[in-house]
């Protein structure tokens, strides 16, 4: 009988956990097993999950999103498809699926993805405690289940991973050109949703800061979000109306970091193991990231990238023109992302993940 795991997911855009769910749901298949995905109705996941043939069940939560119709619904799912794991990747998904596990013989594993403090109150300690296993996606976010009261011994950490094979051609000429994007300019990409977490602000300050020593630099800010309005102003202050360009939330950034002569990351906070890291060290990219969360867990700095401290535009615009103007330095950090690209293969993520559901397993059959 296959391993059946309910992946449980309530967000509605397609962002960095909606694409590690989808990898893990068709990498448990690919070992023999059988993923089910709980979604909202006409999210993005959605589709693309019953493109690649796994299994997606509606629910549209109420609010609050673990009200007894959805938990109720949930729970007849875990017992109707014989469900052996159900999967979790944000604190109301977590909630959600604690409720629902309980009186089913479903374990409960329950992965972090940021490293943001927790808080320590009785709800939050109860829906941790329901967890069988608690995955950290980066060493940083460890602390942060130790403080509300998490056995040592339940943390596992595994990191994201990426596809390794394949990697994204360069978004066409034409689609950079549409943007604004100069043919031959050096290109500074940074992808992230508008929001005060990612810090796009201090993006465009280090853009303002690199470009006096690299006139010609472009740059391309890849994402929507709340500080959209507030950017766009910013960059008009900035007067850099002609040399940063807002694309928009994109399905296809990993084509536009492709293009990148530097990929940027200036995020304050919240990071485990950033997405747009990881598919910049397959395309072998220079990076410049901001040394917060798990970030150093990715890039070694001076070997496969160059850290800055969050908030400091100065020293992120320093390292981006460094970079720029330095083809043997950005060679170097070239070679260094394609070396370090291998220890976040999907493949390895999945593998460990099958490991901690088997583990469950044994467990439970060993009582």
């Amino acid at each position: 009988m296959p391993l059946v795991v309910l992946y449980v997911d309530i967000n509605t855009e397609w962002r960095g956990g909606q694409r590690q769910l989808l990898w893990m749901g068709e990498g448990l298949r690919r070992h023999g097993g059988r993923p089910l995905f709980a979604l909202r109705t006409g999210v993005p996941l959605a589709a693309r999950a019953r493109a690649t043939g796994i299994e997606v069940i509606a629910i549209d939560p109420l609010i609050p999103e673990w009200g007894p119709w959805t938990v109720l619904r949930l729970r007849r799912v875990i017992r109707r498809e014989r469900v052996a794991i159900v999967h979790a990747q944000s604190g109301h998904t977590m909630a959600l699926a604690a409720l629902a596990s309980l009186g089913t013989p479903a374990k409960v594993v329950f992965a972090r993805r940021v490293t943001t403090p927790l808080r320590r109150n009785r709800p939050t300690r109860w829906k941790y405690a329901r967890a069988k296993r608690l995955i950290s996606v980066s060493r940083a976010g460890v602390d942060g289940l130790l403080r509300v009261g998490v056995d040592p011994a339940r943390v596992r950490v595994v990191p994201s991973g990426v596809p390794l094979d394949n990697p994204a051609a360069p978004a066409a000429r034409s689609l950079l050109s549409s943007f604004g994007v100069p043919e031959g300019a050096p290109l500074a990409v940074m992808v992230g949703s508008l929001s005060d977490a990612k810090d796009p602000s201090t993006f465009l300050r280090a853009i303002a800061v690199a470009r006096r020593k690299v006139p010609a630099l472009h740059a391309l800010l890849v994402g929507d979000g709340p500080l959209r309005q507030a950017i766009e102003h910013e960059i008009s202050q900035l007067g850099l109306g002609g040399e940063v360009h807002l694309t928009g939330f994109r399905t296809d950034p990993e084509s536009l970091e492709a293009a990148a002569s530097v990929v940027v990351l200036t995020s304050r906070s919240l990071e485990g193991t950033p997405g747009v890291l990881l598919d910049a060290l397959v395309l072998g990219k220079p990076i410049v990231a901001t040394d917060v969360g798990g970030v150093s867990e990715v890039i070694e700095d001076g070997v496969s990238g160059l850290l800055a401290p969050a908030g400091d535009a100065d020293a992120i615009g320093a390292a981006i023109a460094r970079i720029l103007r330095d083809s043997s330095l950005a060679a170097r950090l070239s070679a260094g992302a394609r070396a370090r690209a291998p220890l976040f293969s999907i493949e390895h993520t999945v593998s460990r993940t099958m490991e901690i559901y088997h583990e469950l397993l044994e467990e439970a059959a060993a009582r």
